[in-house]
């Protein structure tokens, strides 16, 4: 009797330990959605181009404003498990087909996004 309550404890504590270290832990996954800019291809974006080589360069964007179709926004997100989400917005502001103004947001603090 005593040896099946000591071999019960042991692999009770075994089993308890071993949840603890992760074995038997929730998968977790990585959530990333919009567009993933390179820094490299965000620098080229000057005032002047016009929105065919804007597209050429960055892609198509995930968002053209239904009332302003002058604005493009590329958007990036990220949520690594444990982690704080990243968010990246890159907008480009056209006049007459041409590039006036890029404004970005979260783009300096990481790398590429």
């Amino acid at each position: 009797m005593v040896k099946l309550l000591i071999s019960s404890c042991l692999l009770t504590t075994l089993a308890l330990a071993g949840c603890s270290r992760g074995l038997f832990s929730v998968h977790k996954i990585v959530i990333q959605q919009g567009n993933a800019l390179e820094p490299a291809a965000v620098a080229r974006i000057t005032p002047g181009l016009r929105r065919v080589e804007v597209r050429r360069i960055l892609g198509t964007p995930v968002l053209v404003p239904l009332f302003n179709p002058n604005r493009w926004d590329y958007y990036y997100f990220i949520k690594r498990p444990d982690e704080p989400a990243e968010q990246r917005l890159l907008s480009v502001y056209f006049e007459q087909d041409r590039v006036v103004r890029v404004q970005k947001r979260g783009l300096d603090e990481g790398g590429s996004g």
